[in-house]
Order: structure tokens, then sequence, then C-alpha cells
């Protein structure tokens, strides 16, 4: 692997600042913040003529440090919005969506790189195999992406497939974390699909966004949530993120995780899905949540029973931020050491 020497720059400096701040930082592990200067006409009418349109209403870099400035964020995790990236009939086209999109993070992670991770995003059905993999490699080697997303349910191919193995090899050869959307919302990322791609690599983290939830019913995405929380327990490579998701099996996650101890306490993360979500809204839920757990108020959970000292300072530090840290310090040690 050969980083671009603003890769180079990038992970050096996003790595010594985790390393910093891991002990004290509040992350927002899932964000979708937009370059207004790629939105499209059709979206730019729709924003101006529907006050009542939000599912996948678009949010600024600038709006989204505002909202994380207000909710006393510290730092999120940004990949792109698929509701603002509309591909075309032409493979080669869509490679050149997806990057200016890519590069729309890269670029916001330059200007702020004490309050951006950068992730990029891939898609082997609108770029083609080739293109697919050529954009993780961009991802990586010129903008220096500890993180590369595929979104099996939006982009509707099966989790394990073929091309996605091939994507997972690429990312983790090139010393990158791949992630995926991970929900109930389509039939194309099942329990025993995001178990075969961890156990591709059982010695390097996988990420599962939103840890079966992302937009189902909550009683359809209820089989999911179960299996997602057993799956975890069973594949200790598997790092969660909370987000889009019932806040009472939110909760119930990470009792279960963080009773379950190491490493199992230091594999979930939580996250807002802005704009889908609020990072107000959602981790001001956070906050008062760890404060009922960490005085005690179990609502008679059986595994709280016995362990008053469960969510102490430390363990919601974990949740809050320092998990998040610690595994992107982990993919940019590997970035470094393999170029």
């Amino acid at each position: 692997m050969s980083l671009t020497d603003r890769a180079r720059e990038a992970i050096t400096a996003r790595l010594r600042h985790l390393q910093t701040v891991r002990d004290r930082v509040t992350i927002d592990s899932d964000t979708h913040p937009s370059s207004p200067a790629l939105y499209s006409d059709a979206l730019r009418r729709r924003l101006a003529e529907d006050p009542n349109y939000f599912h996948g209403r678009p949010i600024s870099g600038d709006e989204l440090l505002r909202d994380m400035d207000h909710s006393g964020v510290d730092m999120a995790l940004c990949w792109q919005n698929p509701a603002v990236t509309t591909y075309v009939n032409d493979q080669h086209e869509n490679f050149a969506i997806l990057r200016a999109v890519n590069a729309g993070i890269a670029e916001l992670a330059r200007q702020h790189p004490t309050r951006v991770i950068p992730a990029g995003w891939t898609d082997p059905k609108a770029l083609g195999e080739e293109g697919a993999a050529d954009m993780v490699r961009i991802c990586v080697e010129e903008w220096g992406f500890p993180v590369v997303k595929l979104n099996p349910a939006q982009n509707e191919y099966p989790i394990d497939s073929p091309v996605v193995v091939h994507m997972v090899d690429r990312i983790v050869a090139l010393g990158a974390i791949p992630a995926f959307h991970f929900g109930a919302d389509t039939e194309f990322t099942p329990a025993e699909g995001l178990r075969a791609v961890a156990m591709r690599h059982p010695d390097w983290p996988v990420i599962g966004i939103h840890m079966g939830g992302g937009g189902p019913a909550f009683v359809a995405a209820e089989s999911l949530y179960l299996a997602a929380r057993t799956l975890g327990l069973t594949c200790p490579n598997i790092f969660f993120i909370e987000s889009a998701k019932r806040d009472t099996h939110i909760e119930s996650d990470l009792i279960t995780y963080r009773a379950a101890g190491l490493p199992f306490a230091h594999n979930i993360a939580v996250g807002s899905d802005a704009p889908y979500g609020r990072v107000s809204w959602n981790f001001g839920g956070y906050r008062a949540m760890f404060g009922r757990l960490r005085d005690g108020a179990t609502h008679g959970d059986p595994r709280l029973a016995d362990k008053p000292g469960l969510f102490d300072e430390a363990a919601v530090q974990d949740f809050m931020g320092r998990n998040m840290a610690d595994l992107i310090i982990r993919a940019d040690q590997g970035l470094l050491s393999r170029s």
C-alpha cells in the first residue's frame, strides 16, 4: 500500500489527537453530512417546496458541527448520505458521483481534523466490482479514511455475496475497517450474513451499523435485534454502532455487553444517524439513560441485580467515545504500519 503524503499526515494527526482525548471525548459514531454543492436540482426543489420532507433531508457539515456543539459532542464519524447521491445507468459516471461525495467527506475532515473522523463508501452494484475496489483504494490511500462502508440494504445486494467478500478483503488488506449497514429494513443483511463476513477475518474488526435496526417497524425488527445481540457475543471482532434503533433495545444491548465483560463491553458505540436522527435528541437520551443506569434504576432487570457499579464513569465513557476512539486508533495504526 502506498499512502499519499496528504493521507499520511491526516492519519498521523488523527491518531495523535485520538490518543490524547480518548478518555474524555464524546463521539457520534454514525452521521451523514453532505456538501450542498452536490445537491441535485430535484433535491433543491424539494427542500425549498416541502417543509415536511425529513427522511434523508440532508444536513451540511457546518450544520452537523453546530448540532454537535449544541449537544456536547466533540467528534463524529462521517460518511456520505445515500439519499443525496443519485446514481445513473452508467458505472463510470456513478464512480465519479460517488468519488465526489467521498471527496466532500475528506474535505470536511481536512477543515475540521479534530471534529470529523472521515469514513468512505463504496458500492459494487452501482460502480461494478472493479470500480468499487478502486474506490476503496482511493478512500484509503489518497484520503486516509480508516473505515470504508457498504450498504447492502440501500444498494440492494446480499451482505455476504462474493463481490462483497472481495471488497472486505480489499479493505482489510489496506489496513482499514469494513463497515456495513446492518438492519432489519431489508432481507439483504441477515445475522448469518454478517457472521460470514466477520469470520472472513476473525482477528480484524468489522462494524455493524444499527445493530439490527436501521428503519424497520419495531415489531418486524425484534427478531434481528435479538439475533444481533447474540451474534456479537459469538463473534468478538464485530463492533456495533447503536443508532436508528428502539431505545429500550439499545439499553438492553448495552447492559448485555457490559455484563458480558471484555472484549464485548468495548465492542459498542453510540450514534445518531444524523440527519435521519437528531444529534441533540439522541445524545440527550444517551446521557439520561446512562445516568439512570449509573444511579441503579434497573426496572427489575436481573442482569443488574447484583452489579450496582456496572455503569460507572469508565463504562459510560467507553460507550460514549472511548470505544470508537480506540477502534479508529487501531485502524490508523494499521494504515501506517502497512504503508
